[in-house]
């Protein structure tokens, strides 16, 4: 199985912790959040990964050949210019239809940690033949997905701007919080007209409005944090020392 780790970033929010490395090597208890993700990736079986770099990139690129890649093999895109989710993704495509395969592939942003279950949410991601599955929760965020009774796609509510877009009308949809956790089908890929620097999002909310099954995946009962702040690293570190969670 493949998967891309979200990785570019300027990790303005840890500041100071990424005045002198990406936030990919930013650590947790002494691990990378590189390591961590690819530690959660290497558990549900994916052996090939592409991570898209910017900011600090060749720390990145040293750092995997001292860790001999983790014994996968892995690929770096280069961004010269920040391409956000979607143009990010949508840079990398080669990795994914290189072979021509029709397996889903995992989308993982660095700077999260959870015990979800990606075997779960992969089975549900297949069972439903949907063409893009997004692990959400329902918890406070200044960026909400909005969903129907069907846990459809079907707009989004930003908070700040007191800004709804709708992808399609729905009475009374379910506001969740997104996990930056995606299972993709690579069909999704060919289907991404836009360009340049987007986010992927843009690309769920046209495609669900066209009818396309972009669904949630209910993760409440799964262990979640955020490590985009320097306080949410300390956290986690506890968490870690609590065994809350542990780095396989």
């Amino acid at each position: 199985m493949k998967a891309m780790i979200l990785a570019a970033g300027l990790g303005t929010r840890l500041r100071p912790l990424t005045n002198d490395r990406p936030k990919a090597l930013v650590e947790v208890a002494g691990h990378t959040l590189l390591e961590i993700a690819i530690a959660r990736l290497r558990k549900f079986g994916v052996r090939e990964v592409i991570i898209n770099a910017h900011h600090f990139s060749s720390l990145i690129a040293d750092y995997l050949k001292l860790k001999n890649n983790f014994n996968m093999r892995v690929e770096i895109s280069q961004e010269d210019v920040l391409l956000d989710t979607g143009g990010g993704l949508k840079k990398a495509a080669w990795f994914f239809l290189e072979d021509q395969s029709k397996a889903p592939f995992i989308l993982h942003n660095v700077d999260v940690i959870s015990t979800i279950d990606l075997g779960l949410m992969l089975e549900s991601h297949q069972q439903n033949k949907s063409l893009a599955t997004l692990a959400v929760q329902d918890r406070k965020t200044s960026r909400y997905l909005l969903f129907n009774e069907q846990m459809q796609l079907c707009g989004r509510r930003i908070v700040k701007e007191q800004k709804t877009e709708m992808a399609k009308l729905t009475e009374q949809p379910k506001e969740l919080a997104f996990t930056g956790i995606h299972i993709i089908s690579p069909r999704l890929l060919e289907m991404m007209s836009e360009d340049g620097i987007f986010s992927i999002v843009e690309s769920y909310l046209r495609l669900a409005g066209q009818g396309e099954k972009i669904l949630g995946y209910r993760t409440e009962d799964a262990y979640w944090r955020d490590l985009g702040k320097p306080e949410n690293i300390k956290a986690a570190a506890q968490d870690l020392k609590d065994h809350v969670f542990k780095i396989d």
